[in-house]
């Protein structure tokens, strides 16, 4: 087996030329005359590239058949250092990309990464629609990352920039204009609806929705609220997270909260430290247990005794946090308790944009959600449509 190659590259003589060369990404690189102070400028050139380009470099050098297989490799060994929170877990981000580029690979694995065209994107988009089932906006979505993919590329001189350019001609798909599956907008849960389902949550998951319809926060944000995200020196506590979703890009988050939030907080701050989450998985197990115990008519048998003692709760573990998922199934299964209709986490948010929207305007609206632009924040605006639909009645 022969010995494999010498990733740094090492400034050698050719075998039956007066000439410089060295290996670096996979082929031999020329440099010039043997000793020269330009050959050993190119080499020192040679050596920048390869550090700059770390452990994603290319498997093979420029102008070399690189096929996407191996630009996807580089890639998620890229994206799984990138995409990461403070805390060294990664993001969902991750997750979306191996699911937009096992698409790609299926189709387009073996082929050289420089002749992925704009066909190419288009038939792997094609699959998605018609094969997943996907609908229309996350099949833009998954698009854009497989052109993000060759942006990183480009810049890695992987690919030659040249394949970007021409992926980021295909538009993306148009509503109504495609076979694609269209999503019905997300309106705002009724409070009537809300109100019935309530009762059918356990404490920890009420307290958790109570907060969001009262505060307008995203679902991620209140699940993994801990009080150090919380400034209560002020007579309005404020929401001020270390890190948010754009905490990457530098901007700060401040969200005040209205005193009816902070009534829901308040009891949940006992015992914990500054860097604990509020809401637990286990805690809303235990409450579970409880309720169903409390419910009982028949004896309890000894093996479900059981299960109070400290040894029975090693043997099943629950996450620290909840993850947006499993509060939504929390919901969902507390709205089949209630007789009412199905409702995501995210409507609640939703209902609390379009109250502050009509009550307060506007900007108002955008200071408690927390949007960066107005434009945002137009999409809460069933209330205002609906006063102008009472004005219009009233018209004649």
């Amino acid at each position: 087996m022969a010995r494999p190659k010498n990733p740094v590259p090492v400034y050698t003589k050719h075998p039956t030329r007066d000439t410089a060369r060295c290996w670096a990404g996979g082929r031999w690189v020329a440099l010039g005359r043997w000793n020269s102070p330009e050959s050993k400028a190119a080499f020192r050139r040679v050596c920048a590239e390869v550090g700059a380009a770390g452990s994603a470099a290319a498997p093979r050098g420029r102008g070399a058949a690189v096929t996407l297989n191996e630009v996807i490799l580089a890639f998620l060994d890229h994206a799984e250092a990138y995409y990461v929170r403070p805390d060294g877990t990664q993001t969902n981000e991750v997750g979306e990309f191996k699911a937009a580029l096992k698409v790609a690979r299926e189709l387009y694995g073996f082929t050289p990464a420089a002749e992925f065209g704009p066909l190419a994107l288009k038939a792997v988009r094609e699959r998605m629609v018609t094969e997943l089932k996907w609908c229309r906006s996350r099949v833009n979505s998954q698009t854009r990352r497989i052109r993000r993919m060759f942006k990183w590329a480009a810049s890695e001189e992987i690919v030659p920039g040249s394949v970007f350019a021409d992926l980021a001609c295909v538009a993306g798909l148009r509503r109504n204009r495609s076979e694609a599956l269209e999503t019905e907008a997300i309106g705002p849960v009724p409070d009537e609806i809300y109100r019935k389902t309530l009762p059918e949550l356990i404490p920890t998951v009420r307290a958790i929705a109570e907060l969001q319809r009262l505060a307008g926060l995203r679902p991620c944000e209140v699940t993994h609220l801990i009080p150090a995200d919380l400034d209560t020196t002020g007579e309005l506590w404020v929401y001020r997270p270390a890190e948010h979703k754009m905490s990457h890009l530098g901007r700060d988050k401040m969200v005040p909260l209205p005193p009816s939030a902070r009534a829901v907080i308040e009891p949940w701050l006992a015992g914990r430290g500054p860097n604990e989450y509020l809401f637990t998985p286990g805690r809303a197990r235990a409450e579970m247990y409880e309720l169903r115990r409390a419910r009982r008519k028949s004896k309890v048998q000894p093996s479900q005794l059981d299960r109070s003692k400290p040894e029975a709760a090693k043997v099943r573990k629950t996450r620290d946090v909840f993850t947006t998922q499993n509060y939504g199934k929390w919901i969902a299964r507390a709205c089949v308790r209630a007789g009412v209709p199905h409702w995501a986490p995210n409507q609640l948010r939703h209902a609390f944009g379009s109250e502050v929207r009509e009550r307060f305007g506007l900007e108002a609206a955008q200071v408690l959600l927390g949007h960066k632009r107005a434009d945002v924040t137009q999409v809460y605006a069933e209330a205002v449509l609906a006063k102008g639909m009472a004005a219009a009645r009233g018209m004649g």
